[in-house]
Protein backbone atom coordinates (compact mmCIF):
# COMPACT_ATOMS: atom_id res chain seq x y z
CA UNK A 1 0.00 0.00 0.00
CA UNK A 2 0.95 3.59 -0.72
CA UNK A 3 2.24 5.60 1.93
CA UNK A 4 0.80 8.92 2.08
CA UNK A 5 3.02 12.19 2.78
CA UNK A 6 1.25 15.79 3.95
CA UNK A 7 3.42 18.61 3.26
CA UNK A 8 2.53 22.07 4.90
CA UNK A 9 4.90 25.06 5.24
CA UNK A 10 4.32 27.23 8.80
CA UNK A 11 5.73 30.26 10.11
CA UNK A 12 6.85 30.04 13.57
CA UNK A 13 3.83 30.88 15.08
CA UNK A 14 1.63 28.18 12.71
CA UNK A 15 0.32 30.64 10.06
CA UNK A 16 0.71 28.84 6.34
CA UNK A 17 0.60 32.40 4.67
CA UNK A 18 0.59 36.28 5.59
CA UNK A 19 0.37 39.83 4.15
CA UNK A 20 3.13 40.76 2.20
CA UNK A 21 5.63 37.72 3.16
CA UNK A 22 6.03 36.35 -0.76
CA UNK A 23 6.72 32.47 -1.57
CA UNK A 24 8.75 30.57 1.29
CA UNK A 25 7.73 33.53 3.43
CA UNK A 26 10.67 35.83 2.32
CA UNK A 27 13.25 32.50 3.36
CA UNK A 28 14.17 30.86 -0.01
CA UNK A 29 17.81 29.51 -0.27
CA UNK A 30 20.15 27.11 -1.75
CA UNK A 31 19.21 24.31 0.64
CA UNK A 32 15.02 25.32 0.44
CA UNK A 33 15.94 24.84 -3.06
CA UNK A 34 17.49 21.80 -2.52
CA UNK A 35 15.14 20.03 -0.77
CA UNK A 36 12.34 20.57 -3.54
CA UNK A 37 14.06 19.33 -5.77
CA UNK A 38 15.11 15.95 -4.02
CA UNK A 39 10.94 16.01 -3.22
CA UNK A 40 9.90 16.73 -6.36
CA UNK A 41 12.46 14.23 -8.54
CA UNK A 42 10.75 11.36 -6.08
CA UNK A 43 7.93 9.15 -7.85
CA UNK A 44 5.13 10.68 -6.66
CA UNK A 45 1.25 11.06 -7.00
CA UNK A 46 0.69 14.89 -5.55
CA UNK A 47 -2.88 15.57 -4.31
CA UNK A 48 -4.09 18.93 -3.57
CA UNK A 49 -7.45 20.44 -3.32
CA UNK A 50 -9.13 23.13 -5.54
CA UNK A 51 -7.39 26.30 -4.07
CA UNK A 52 -3.82 24.74 -3.87
CA UNK A 53 -4.52 23.49 -7.42
CA UNK A 54 -5.79 26.73 -8.61
CA UNK A 55 -2.95 28.60 -6.93
CA UNK A 56 -0.57 26.13 -8.89
CA UNK A 57 -1.88 25.53 -12.15
CA UNK A 58 -1.65 29.46 -12.75
CA UNK A 59 1.86 29.37 -12.07
CA UNK A 60 3.26 29.70 -15.79
CA UNK A 61 7.29 29.74 -14.86
CA UNK A 62 9.41 27.38 -16.21
CA UNK A 63 12.12 26.95 -14.16
CA UNK A 64 13.43 23.14 -12.86
CA UNK A 65 10.90 22.56 -10.09
CA UNK A 66 7.63 24.09 -11.79
CA UNK A 67 8.85 21.83 -14.53
CA UNK A 68 9.17 19.06 -12.97
CA UNK A 69 6.09 19.51 -10.97
CA UNK A 70 3.92 20.24 -14.65
CA UNK A 71 5.26 16.35 -15.33
CA UNK A 72 4.42 14.76 -11.67
CA UNK A 73 0.55 13.19 -12.07
CA UNK A 74 -1.60 15.07 -9.67
CA UNK A 75 -4.61 14.65 -8.44
CA UNK A 76 -7.05 17.49 -7.15
CA UNK A 77 -9.55 16.62 -5.15
CA UNK A 78 -12.78 18.77 -5.36
CA UNK A 79 -16.63 18.72 -6.23
CA UNK A 80 -16.61 21.84 -7.37
CA UNK A 81 -14.39 21.88 -10.63
CA UNK A 82 -15.37 20.50 -14.11
CA UNK A 83 -12.76 18.88 -16.47
CA UNK A 84 -11.10 18.99 -18.61
CA UNK A 85 -8.48 20.57 -16.06
CA UNK A 86 -5.92 22.76 -17.34
CA UNK A 87 -2.81 21.84 -15.42
CA UNK A 88 -1.13 18.96 -17.36
CA UNK A 89 -1.21 15.64 -15.88
CA UNK A 90 -3.91 16.38 -13.68
CA UNK A 91 -7.49 14.05 -12.90
CA UNK A 92 -9.94 15.45 -10.77
CA UNK A 93 -11.43 13.60 -8.14
CA UNK A 94 -14.68 13.25 -6.68
CA UNK A 95 -17.01 11.84 -4.05
CA UNK A 96 -15.93 10.35 -0.47
CA UNK A 97 -12.63 11.43 0.67
CA UNK A 98 -12.32 8.31 2.71
CA UNK A 99 -12.77 6.00 0.31
CA UNK A 100 -11.23 7.85 -2.81
CA UNK A 101 -7.97 8.15 -0.58
CA UNK A 102 -7.77 4.55 0.34
CA UNK A 103 -8.70 3.51 -3.19
CA UNK A 104 -5.81 5.61 -4.45
CA UNK A 105 -3.22 4.03 -1.64
CA UNK A 106 -4.06 0.64 -2.58
CA UNK A 107 -3.98 1.22 -6.27
CA UNK A 108 -0.63 3.81 -6.38
CA UNK A 109 2.85 2.30 -7.13
CA UNK A 110 4.10 5.58 -5.75
CA UNK A 111 3.54 7.58 -2.62
CA UNK A 112 1.13 9.95 -1.89
CA UNK A 113 2.31 13.58 -1.18
CA UNK A 114 -0.48 16.26 -0.90
CA UNK A 115 1.24 19.90 -0.88
CA UNK A 116 0.02 23.15 1.12
CA UNK A 117 -3.66 22.52 0.46
CA UNK A 118 -4.38 22.57 4.37
CA UNK A 119 -8.10 22.02 4.21
CA UNK A 120 -7.69 18.63 2.18
CA UNK A 121 -4.61 17.96 4.80
CA UNK A 122 -6.97 18.48 7.69
CA UNK A 123 -9.46 15.96 6.46
CA UNK A 124 -6.63 13.44 5.86
CA UNK A 125 -5.66 13.33 9.63
CA UNK A 126 -9.60 13.68 10.53
CA UNK A 127 -9.61 10.61 8.56
CA UNK A 128 -6.49 8.82 10.49
CA UNK A 129 -5.39 8.33 6.51
CA UNK A 130 -1.74 10.11 7.03
CA UNK A 131 1.73 8.13 6.65
CA UNK A 132 3.75 10.77 7.12
CA UNK A 133 3.61 14.54 7.89
CA UNK A 134 6.25 16.86 7.09
CA UNK A 135 6.46 20.65 8.98
CA UNK A 136 8.64 22.79 7.19
CA UNK A 137 9.16 25.64 9.54
CA UNK A 138 10.32 29.55 8.69
CA UNK A 139 11.83 31.68 11.14
CA UNK A 140 9.28 34.42 11.32
CA UNK A 141 5.91 35.01 13.58
CA UNK A 142 3.39 36.93 11.19
CA UNK A 143 1.23 38.19 14.63
CA UNK A 144 -1.80 39.75 13.22
CA UNK A 145 -0.49 39.61 9.27
CA UNK A 146 -0.76 36.02 9.79
CA UNK A 147 -3.26 34.35 7.20
CA UNK A 148 -4.09 31.01 7.25
CA UNK A 149 -3.75 29.16 10.69
CA UNK A 150 -2.41 26.23 9.31
CA UNK A 151 -3.88 23.75 12.36
CA UNK A 152 -7.09 25.28 12.89
CA UNK A 153 -9.70 22.63 13.05
CA UNK A 154 -6.98 20.04 13.41
CA UNK A 155 -7.88 16.78 15.19
CA UNK A 156 -5.90 15.79 18.61
CA UNK A 157 -3.36 13.72 17.00
CA UNK A 158 0.01 12.40 18.59
CA UNK A 159 3.01 12.68 16.50
CA UNK A 160 6.18 10.80 16.98
CA UNK A 161 9.53 12.69 15.46
CA UNK A 162 11.09 10.55 12.76
CA UNK A 163 13.69 13.37 11.60
CA UNK A 164 14.63 17.14 12.02
CA UNK A 165 16.75 18.70 9.10
CA UNK A 166 18.18 22.62 9.04
CA UNK A 167 17.86 24.41 5.55
CA UNK A 168 20.20 27.07 4.57
CA UNK A 169 20.53 27.27 8.54
CA UNK A 170 17.39 28.65 9.86
CA UNK A 171 14.73 27.12 7.89
CA UNK A 172 13.67 23.39 10.00
CA UNK A 173 12.33 20.68 8.66
CA UNK A 174 10.37 18.45 11.34
CA UNK A 175 8.93 15.10 9.96
CA UNK A 176 6.29 13.18 11.98
CA UNK A 177 4.10 9.93 11.41
CA UNK A 178 0.98 9.67 13.58
CA UNK A 179 1.55 7.77 16.92
CA UNK A 180 -0.53 7.04 20.26
CA UNK A 181 -1.16 9.53 23.18
CA UNK A 182 1.07 8.86 25.76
Amino acid sequence: MAELVADVFVSMDGFAAGVDVGPFFGYAGPGLDAWIREATEQPQLMLMGRVTYEALAAISSTDEASTRMNDLPKAVFSNTLREPLAWKNTRLVRGDLAERITALKQESDVPLRSIGSLTLVRSLMELGLVDRFRVMVFPLTLGGDGREPAYAGYPRTGLELTGTRVLDSRVVLLEYRPASFK
